[in-house]
């Protein structure tokens, strides 16, 4: 992922039109955030990828879908007796998610077929951008076999499948947004190895923590343990509360107690790094990567106090959404910061010393 494309000034129109979907998924994102907060995710029971764009317009066609929802094991034990009104109010939240995802597909596609017409695209680049379209597909997929665990045994869905949509779709934005770097024309900087190093696993440990993030949401994880910085009355709980399922690693995803607890612990040993990241690119004056460092040093900063605060009062959903918004920038400035430094090259030899009588 070292090949910058060029020419850049040509792909000013691609640059825009990759903001503007990163913005589309990052929004997608917050909205589908809001529909888990507010139990809505299960509200529309069958996956139409074309006709399910419109929404039920007549009485008849209300009832009909609330019928639907009935029959589901969510409705029978969490909201048994709730009224139709009640019903529109969590099915427009799902819906406006799907619609949002609809309408990123269309926003990605058209533009992206009219450059492709109009020609001037790096192989490199055509590559990567089918290979984001691609992956867009295999999201949609990924959200009606996450909604599909949660329609006949379960009242929710998977926490397992419910990480692994959020994670697909911010490795999609996460990829839009290092490609749209590359694609910018910046002045040569020099890199020592050891920064690139650290920046490529900050982007790594962040994936992994919004993947322990999207454990916690699935498992209502957060409003339990609402202490800080004991939790289960002790810093590091007893293993026999940590480790008591079988095979061991189901606690890992399983156990509400042990996944909040490495949501936790990722969360210190990001914070760490980052902190020693912008130390040594500090010390290092390698130029725009300093403040990258010192940005991101901060969004992370935020990023901990809003996730104790919103911990401490058991996830209210404004909190829990801005949490879920400084993630996105979190993740955001560590990729431009990882791409910022891997296209780089360290200059291995230093100044030399300049003889006394040739100064000046």
């Amino acid at each position: 992922m070292t090949t910058n494309f060029a020419p850049t000034n040509p792909h000013r129109a691609v640059r825009w039109w990759l903001i503007s979907v990163a913005a589309l998924i990052a929004l997608m994102v917050l909205v589908g955030g809001a529909t888990r907060l507010t139990e809505s995710g299960l509200s529309i029971v069958e996956w139409k990828p074309v006709t399910g764009s419109v929404p039920p317009l007549t009485e008849a066609a209300w009832t009909e879908a609330f019928e639907a929802y009935k029959k589901i094991p969510q409705y029978r034990e969490l909201n048994a007796g709730m009224s139709l009104s009640e019903f529109k109010q969590i099915f427009w939240w799902e819906w406006s998610h799907r619609l949002l995802g609809r309408f990123i597909g269309v926003a990605y596609l058209l533009p992206f077929l009219f450059f492709l017409w109009r020609g001037g695209l790096a192989n490199e680049l055509k590559r990567r951008l089918w290979l984001l379209f691609a992956l867009g597909g295999l999201q949609g997929a990924v959200g009606w076999w996450m909604v599909a665990s949660g329609l006949s045994e379960r009242v929710e869905v998977s926490q397992y499948r419910l990480a692994t949509h959020l994670v697909l779709a911010l490795l999609i934005f996460a990829g839009i947004v290092w490609t749209v770097r590359r694609l910018a024309d910046r002045p040569q900087i020099a890199v020592p190895a050891r920064l690139r190093f650290t920046s490529a696993v900050l982007v790594l440990l962040t994936f992994i923590q919004i993947y322990f993030g999207a454990l916690v949401a699935g498992l209502r994880a957060g409003r339990a343990y609402n202490t800080w910085p004991q939790i289960d009355g002790a810093f590091i709980p007893s293993a026999d509360r940590l480790w008591f399922e079988t095979p061991w690693w189901r606690n890992m995803f399983d156990n509400v107690l042990t996944v909040q607890f490495e949501h936790r612990m990722m969360a210190y040993a990001l914070f760490v790094l980052v902190a020693m990241h912008a130390f040594d690119a500090v010390r290092s004056r390698v130029g725009s990567a300093v403040s990258g460092a010192l940005w991101l040093l901060a969004a992370v900063s935020l990023q901990a106090v809003l996730g104790i605060l919103t911990l401490l009062n058991q996830v209210p959903i404004d909190l829990a959404l801005s949490h879920q918004a400084v993630a996105i920038v979190v993740l955001t400035l560590a990729v431009m910061q990882a791409e910022r430094l891997a296209s780089r090259q360290f200059a291995e030899t230093q100044p030399r010393a300049v003889p006394l009588g040739q100064a000046g």
